[in-house]
């Protein structure tokens, strides 16, 4: 009888929970997430109505409350003349009731410059009424930089091989800026006989703190730095685009030589891309950028190297060429100075001793290495017919000699 009764009870329990399975069952479906093919669609016709220049379309996909911080946004991007912006969203995640998140590749090309898009990551917020999503917040994702008309009204000036565009900025430093693009530009292509666009995109915040925020890092890495490029190595055509951003704060303190060769050397950056690789050391990719940004200024390298110079004469001659971590931003001032210089005047000893072609030959066969193990090497032997121990031998008594 105890048997019997424990197969009633475990009947019993069987159709309790039987039954509670059907109560979960025939009650209503959990909200599902929007399809990302729902979302794409909402961006797309957001964007195109930007492209369109039609601000009620661009504001339709928004949520009334960020209506009026958008108009504003619309107002500055009017000013950029876009060649063509786009958003690829990559994931969707349902976070409540009626409510999602999306992550989205935003790219922008601007008209004449840009060969392939400026790209950034966003985190779009969602949420839907009478059937309908729309965007209720709109975000740079974890470590992604922000954009310029983000920072504030964008003033454009258009030179004949540059666009600058400037937040906080006077129209005559902009101006400024476009008339250095305007000499770089030729001055690169003359030593770098590549294909590129031979057009630059400059960008100039308000502050070394916005420049920070453009490059999705902190101010204090780029305190003492005049500009910098962006740009993916080894990209073709297809690549993010450049922009070249320049500290407004360390830009200023520098004379007319000073401003002209910073902006020399970041469009050798630019010109470069395709060529430059990880493969590339960052003694050859900014030692080049240097070398063009030097050549025909009649500059000495006592006037050029003055942190290696006090080195060499003080006997402290480098051992090596220097490494990549010696060119990282935010530490000592005049390690970072001599790793430049250092690497200036390895491109100057090619050119001097093998041929200004002979460097760009090297440069590219650097580049072309499929990884960064042997590339130096392989190049020195096929392009210089030396090695790299001869080289770098060659390297310590021309420093020696050049500023002894």
């Amino acid at each position: 009888m105890a048997g019997q009764g424990s197969g009633a009870a475990r009947g019993v329990a069987a159709c309790l929970v039987a039954a509670l399975l059907a109560l979960v069952g025939c009650g209503a479906p959990e909200s599902a997430g929007p399809a990302p093919g729902v979302i794409q669609g909402l961006l797309d016709r957001h964007a195109r109505a930007l492209l369109d220049r039609d601000e009620a379309g661009y504001l339709a996909a928004l949520d009334p409350a960020l209506v009026p911080a958008a108009r504003t946004e619309f107002g500055r991007l009017s000013k950029i003349p876009l060649g063509g912006l786009s958003y690829r969203v990559t994931d969707v995640d349902r976070t409540g009731e009626g409510r999602a998140t999306a992550e989205a590749e935003l790219g922008y090309r601007i008209k004449g410059y840009d060969s392939g898009p400026a790209t950034t990551e966003r985190v779009l917020d969602l949420a839907e009424r009478d059937g309908r999503w729309y965007v209720t917040g709109d975000r740079a994702a974890d470590g992604a930089p922000q954009q310029l008309w983000q920072q504030g009204d964008v003033e454009v000036v258009t030179g004949r091989r540059g666009l600058v565009l400037g937040v906080g900025q006077s129209k005559e430093r902009l101006r400024e800026i476009a008339a250095a693009v305007d000499r770089a530009v030729p001055a690169v292509g003359d030593a770098w006989r590549g294909n590129w666009a031979g057009r630059v995109v400059v960008l100039v915040p308000a502050s070394v703190e916005a420049m920070g925020r453009l490059l999705g890092g902190p101010a204090a890495s780029y305190r003492g730095i005049a500009a910098v490029t962006t740009g993916e190595v080894g990209g073709g055509p297809a690549a993010p685009a450049d922009r070249v951003i320049v500290n407004p704060d360390a830009y200023a303190l520098l004379g007319s030589f000073g401003r002209q060769l910073v902006l020399t050397h970041e469009t050798t950056h630019v010109a470069t891309r395709g060529q430059t690789t990880k493969a590339t050391p960052v003694w050859l990719s900014e030692g080049f950028a240097d070398w063009v940004a030097y050549r025909g200024t009649g500059r000495t390298a006592a006037q050029a190297a003055p942190e290696l110079g006090r080195a060499v004469r003080a006997g402290e001659l480098p051992a090596r060429l220097p490494d990549d971590a010696d060119f990282a931003f935010g530490g000592d001032a005049e390690a970072l100075g001599r790793a430049y210089e250092g690497g200036w005047l390895a491109c100057e000893l090619i050119a001097e001793r093998w041929g200004e072609a002979k460097l760009t030959d090297f440069y590219r066969a650097v580049g072309a290495h499929p990884g960064r193990e042997g590339a130096v090497e392989k190049a020195l032997q096929e392009v210089l017919d030396t090695t790299p121990e001869d080289f770098t031998a060659d390297w310590r008594a021309y420093l020696g000699e050049r500023l002894g």
